[in-house]
């Protein structure tokens, strides 16, 4: 450690030596997936969308955040959401599903040198016949990789194993194999990104496996502010030449507190644990609000399409301070990081050439400091910018430092941000007239024929979020237009716990409504339409609360309550547990059905109708237009609509048309239309 650390003086200075070299800046970023953190962005209209890419990727611009990890869809649920998978099934293949394949060909547009790193959270069941670990896993990702480059031009420059469910040496082994085989050696594999205090234990072992050390090119872990790295993990991954990556810091705060949070854990997990890249779970709140972390841990919230509105979060300028002061390649200078003598720390990076870059936190700081730096080794005697951020105000340029004699002098303020640099060109980016936010379109309805070719937009509609299963556009069996099917056959191989597959849709605050939707139950099993949707779990888990009509291949129908995991409050009032009682069902995962039916004579081969009424704490059901249930409850009062099929340990597909939410008893509006600005993700 002491070779790219300086001690805290006294006196505070500071010896910067050009010549002294460092460890390579391999970058920081944010994640996309571990959860469809971005499933709402790809819906803003233009300019809007542009806009937040601009303000997450441009350099000089926004954060300017120089890596990208995205999450290798697996149609399993990973904390927010699920992803749709390129591989739904062993002879499946589809490189045009989903929205992460456009958001790193976004991303690397507007920045060259950005980094694209990947890693899975989970698969589709059928991997390895339901073993992770497995050779299947290996050629999956193989397939995802070539993806990638063939459909999208983009290279990959990391994968991991899988996130956060242990290590598994023998897999980095075969999987390392199967990259060479496929031509993929240049891609290296980190591993094995986990969070506890035994995260590093599996390193040792590269002591004496000759093969795990070929395999595994990169110590990565998660959360090093929290648990850093072990100081003889250091020292072995300095003897093996292993660089030591954090693929996931969390920093769950609001306001300037998230931002100068933000840069103390880039800081110390540079001087502390030797992490040489950095990226932060994650990076833009496009998920409904219902949704767990739905806003804290992002750099910017855009989570409302339908009006175009979004905003930076203070955070958002914490990467500013370090992306637009740097370049992945760049050196942390060897005697140009440390602490601070009256608390805070430094970081000194250093580009290929003469040019270098101070980043400063005084989050731990009581008092005013002042650092000397004196500046030799070639680097430029030139004048410095400054920019600083503080409680008041964030990313503000201030008078610039001019070197005297090769030397110069910085004043700090407490629980505040300054990056000095002698590159030019900063700014801070913003955009003029962003909408308003608007609430959700109401009334909707969705035809699905819009959609004219499902592929220009992943085969995802606007707005649905899929917190479980995968719900695709595609042709009606019928072939008679577009409709929505749950394509997941089989339960996948998720990273959380899954309740049933389920999308959901509109504001969280509708009370009195009705949704309503054309299924057909292609596959048998059940689907069904949600209501009063409040809650998707806590990020580990996703069984819902509020309400859900089914409806079953055998003309079986029940009205269910869920209240979230099993062992929760009781659900309620005196008419709903004499519902339940009558109903004979006990409690499942927090689930209870009120009341149940039959209907004589069902056709399973054909569409039917099925709504969901909602008027107060009376809820009403029906099937075809015909009222088949009627019931008394007041345990969810407002919420989301949403779409479900059966069951939890099985899996079944079905499909979807006319989806409608509106008043009670209104007549059927014109189909929503969206607006031209709402533009196809891929062409």
């Amino acid at each position: 450690m002491s070779g790219f650390l300086v001690s805290a003086l006294a006196d505070q200075t500071v010896q910067l030596n050009g010549e002294a070299g460092g460890k390579r800046f391999d970058g920081i970023g944010a994640v996309s997936g571990g959860g469809a953190t971005s499933v709402l962005l790809k819906d803003y209209p233009e300019p809007q969308r542009s806009q937040i890419l601009d303000l997450l990727f441009k350099p000089k611009f926004g954060a300017s955040m120089s890596a990208l990890l995205v999450e290798v869809p697996g149609d399993g649920n990973s904390t927010q959401g699920s992803e749709p998978s390129h591989m739904h099934t062993r002879d499946d293949l589809n490189f045009r599903r989903g929205y992460e394949w456009w958001l790193m060909r976004e991303a690397k547009k507007r920045n060259p040198d950005l980094t694209l790193d990947a890693c899975a959270w989970g698969c589709p069941g059928w991997v390895g016949n339901g073993e992770f670990w497995s050779q299947d896993m290996c050629d999956y990702y193989v397939k995802w990789i070539q993806g990638l480059k063939s459909v999208y031009g983009l290279s990959l420059d990391a994968i991991g194993c899988r996130n956060e469910k242990g290590v598994n040496e023998d897999f980095a082994k075969i999987f390392r194999a199967t990259l060479n085989a496929h031509g993929l050696e240049k891609v290296p594999i980190h591993g094995f990104d986990n969070w506890d205090k035994t995260k590093f234990d599996w390193t040792r072992h590269m002591t004496n496996d000759l093969a795990l050390r070929k395999a595994v090119a990169i110590f990565s872990n998660h959360t090093m502010a929290d648990q850093p790295t072990p100081p003889d993990v250091l020292k072995l991954a300095g003897e093996f030449d292993k660089p030591i990556w954090n693929s996931e810091e969390h920093v769950y705060k609001k306001g300037f507190d998230c931002e100068i949070s933000l840069v103390k854990a880039f800081n110390d997990n540079f001087l502390v644990s030797g992490v040489t890249k950095i990226v932060n779970w994650y990076l833009v709140g496009s998920v409904y609000p219902v949704e767990p972390y739905a806003e804290d841990p992002a750099a910017m919230i855009a989570n409302s399409p339908w009006s175009g509105n979004y905003h930076p979060r203070e955070v958002l300028w914490g990467y500013a301070h370090y992306g637009q002061f740097s370049k992945v390649g760049w050196t942390y200078l060897n005697g140009g990081c440390g602490k601070l003598a009256a608390g805070g720390s430094f970081i000194t990076l250093k580009s290929p050439g003469k040019d270098y870059s101070v980043i400063f936190e005084t989050k731990a700081a009581k008092s005013v400091q002042t650092v000397t730096f004196n500046i030799g080794g070639g680097l430029s005697v030139g004048k410095l910018c400054v920019w600083r951020s503080d409680v008041k105000e964030q990313f503000v340029r201030q008078a610039d430092i001019n070197p005297k004699q090769g030397a110069f002098t910085i004043v700090l303020e407490p629980n505040a941000l300054y990056s000095i640099s002698t590159t030019t060109g900063q700014q801070k980016g913003a955009f003029d007239h962003i909408p308003a936010q608007q609430k959700f379109p109401f009334p909707y309805y969705e035809t699905f024929e819009e959609y004219a070719s499902p592929k220009q937009f992943g085969f995802l509609p606007h707005y649905t979020a899929d917190i479980a299963g995968v719900f695709e556009i595609a042709d009606r069996p019928d072939k008679t237009g577009k409709c929505l099917r749950q394509v997941v056959a089989q339960k996948p191989q998720s990273w959380a716990p899954e309740w049933m597959p389920y999308t959901i849709i509109g504001d969280e605050h509708w009370q009195d409504y009705e949704v309503s939707a054309d299924l057909l139950l292609d596959d048998g099993g059940w689907a069904g339409v949600m209501g009063r949707v409040h809650d998707v779990g806590d990020g580990y888990g996703c069984t819902p609360k509020g309400y859900y009509l089914r409806l079953a291949a055998d003309g079986a129908y029940a009205l269910v309550a869920i209240n979230g995991k099993a062992g929760e409050a009781d659900l309620g009032d005196k008419e709903h547990q004499a519902a339940l009682r009558a109903a004979g069902n006990s409690s499942k995962r927090g689930e209870k059905s009120m009341i149940a039916g039959n209907i004589k004579n069902f056709a399973a081969d054909q569409w039917h109708n099925v709504k969901l009424q909602f008027a107060g704490a009376t809820i009403t059901g029906f099937v075809d237009g015909a009222q088949v249930l009627s019931v008394t409850n007041n345990l969810h009062s407002n919420g989301m609509a949403g779409l479900v099929t059966g069951d939890s340990k099985a899996r079944h597909t079905a499909c979807f048309d006319n989806l409608l939410i509106n008043a009670g008893g209104a007549a059927t509006p014109e189909p929503t239309q969206f607006s031209k600005k709402q533009t196809a993700i891929y062409k």
